[in-house]
C-alpha cells in the first residue's frame, strides 16, 4: 500500500515547503547582497573590485550562512518537539487530576469554532474519554500547538542548508563563467530575478496559489532585500 506522499510527486516539497523557500530566499538574497554591496561600495562597480574576491566572500558568506540557517532550523524543531511535549505531560497530568475543568475547557474552545453549547459539551465528555486526544485538541485551539511527531529536525535543518545552498549559488554563476565587469554585474541582477522566479514557482505547484501572487511575492521580497544591500553598499562606501 502506497502513502499520499509516494502517489504525489510534490508530497515531498510540500512536506518541506518552510524550509525550501526560507532557505532558497535566503541564500538568494544573502549571496547577492555580497555582489550588490561590492558594486554599491565601488564607483566603478565589482570590475574594480575583482571576479575573485566576490567569489570568495560570496562562498565564506553562503556556506557560514547556510551551517548557521540549517543549525538554526534543527534547534528551533527540537525545541519546538521539546515545548509540545512539556505542554502536553502537563496536560494529561490536568486531566487526570482536574478533569471536569479540562473538559469544560475543550466545551469552551469548540464553542468558539461553531458548535453550538449542547453539542459541544457533548462532544467534550466524548473526546474526554481519550485523554491524549483531548489535550492535542486543547493545545491545538488554545496555543496553537500541534503534534511535531512527523518532524525530523535533523533532516529539516539539512533541507534548509541545502536549499540555502542551491539557491544561493546561482547570483555567483556569472562570476565563474566571465571576467568581473559591469555586464557581469547585470548577469548576476538576471540570475538573481531568475531564481527568485524560480523559487516562487515552486512555491506555486507546491500550495496550488495563484501563480502572479506566489510568483511576485517572492521576487518583491528577494528584490527590496538586494536593494537595500546595494543602496547601504553605495552609501557605506561613498
Amino acid at each position: 500500500m502506497t502513502n499520499a506522499a509516494s502517489e504525489n510527486p510534490l508530497g515531498r516539497t510540500q512536506e518541506f515547503l518552510k524550509q525550501i523557500v526560507y532557505g532558497g530566499n535566503d541564500g538568494i538574497v544573502t549571496t547577492f547582497a555580497i555582489v550588490a554591496g561590492f558594486a554599491g561600495a565601488s564607483a566603478d562597480g565589482v570590475a574594480q573590485i575583482g571576479g575573485l574576491a566576490v567569489l570568495v566572500f560570496g562562498f565564506a558568506n553562503l556556506f557560514a550562512d547556510a551551517v548557521s540557517m540549517g543549525l538554526g532550523e534543527f534547534l528551533s524543531a527540537r525545541s519546538e518537539r521539546q515545548l509540545y511535549q512539556g505542554r502536553l505531560s502537563w496536560l494529561l497530568g490536568r486531566l487526570r487530576d482536574d478533569p471536569e475543568t479540562e473538559t469544560a475547557t475543550l466545551a469552551k474552545l469548540l464553542q468558539e469554532r461553531g458548535l453550538k453549547e449542547p453539542d459541544a459539551k457533548a462532544a467534550s465528555v466524548i473526546i474526554a474519554r481519550e485523554p491524549s486526544l483531548m489535550a492535542e485538541l486543547i493545545m491545538r485551539y488554545d496555543s496553537g500547538l500541534t503534534n511535531p511527531d512527523g518532524d525530523n529536525p535533523a533532516l529539516n535543518g539539512f533541507v534548509t542548508f541545502l536549499s540555502f545552498v542551491v539557491f544561493g549559488v546561482i547570483p555567483l554563476v556569472p562570476y565563474f563563467l566571465f571576467e568581473a565587469t559591469e555586464s557581469t554585474l547585470q548577469l548576476s541582477v538576471m540570475a538573481t530575478l531568475s531564481a527568485l522566479v524560480a523559487l516562487g514557482v515552486l512555491r506555486w505547484n507546491a500550495t496550488g496559489e495563484k501563480p502572479a501572487r506566489s510568483i511576485g511575492e517572492t521576487v518583491v521580497v528577494g528584490s527590496v532585500c538586494a536593494v537595500v544591500a546595494f543602496l547601504v553598499g553605495m552609501i557605506v562606501g561613498g
